[in-house]
């Protein structure tokens, strides 16, 4: 697979289970993805930091640095997307890994397609390419918030917010519809690229971390709000 400039896409894979690993490598490859693999969380997180990938599968169990460290560390350097590799109705795993900078998660054992359709937008929102950026501007400016799409930037007057692509993206959507609520249905299609599902919490943990950074540089509790039962509104 290429990227917009026609680069090869590299995926690097953080997963201890052998077989897995190689079953996970055999079939990017057939996709045309460039594959990195690594076996425990030590190394994992050495080659994260040192060499470029445009996306990370990253297990939950690793040996050596469990992939909580692993995430938690790189996010402090690099804004590589993560997809991270949970144990099946493990939701505290998904939180956690939420928590620490996931971009969006993968219940084992999964459907291959399902995992390269994952990747796809994964990559998709990494790059600003959805349909929701191809015809707007760059640049948003709104209520002391500055963005900049070419290189996901944020700024809330003069300090920076540092996002992940996803959440950046959804920042972007709230933003570019200021003062409309947005449901979780729309959100999900427009930010995940994937239908809502009432048991996901994938986008509350994702609005509550950007919720928490937008404070933390001094935006108003009230600006960002949250109506139950009903979706999100930047005001």
């Amino acid at each position: 697979m290429l990227d917009k400039n026609n680069a090869p896409v590299s995926i690097l894979i953080v997963e201890d289970d052998l077989v897995l690993n190689h079953q996970l490598k055999q079939l990017l490859e057939k996709q045309h993805f460039i594959v990195t693999q690594q076996f425990n969380g030590e190394t994992g997180l050495l080659t994260a930091v040192n060499n470029h990938f445009d996306l990370i599968l990253l297990d939950v169990g690793l040996p050596e640095r469990d992939g909580y460290s692993v995430l938690n560390t790189l996010r402090q350097s690099r804004h590589t997307p993560v997809l991270i590799l949970t144990a099946h109705g493990a939701e505290e795993e998904r939180i956690m890994g939420f928590k620490n900078g996931a971009d969006d998660y993968l219940p084992k054992p999964f459907n291959f397609t399902e995992l390269v359709l994952r990747i796809e937008a994964i990559l998709r929102r990494a790059r600003g390419n959805s349909n929701l950026y191809q015809h707007n501007d760059s640049i948003l400016h709104y209520q002391g918030l500055t963005m900049n799409r070419q290189h996901q930037q944020v700024f809330f007057y003069e300090r920076a917010v540092q996002l992940t692509p996803i959440q950046f993206k959804l920042l972007w959507t709230l933003t570019k519809h200021a003062n409309q609520l947005l449901s979780k249905p729309q959100l999900y299609r427009l930010v995940m690229e994937r239908d809502f599902s009432r048991y996901d919490r994938s986008l509350d943990m994702h609005m509550s971390r950007v919720r928490r950074k937008l404070l933390e540089a001094g935006m108003p509790i009230d600006q960002l709000q949250t109506v139950h039962g009903n979706g999100y509104i930047l005001l």
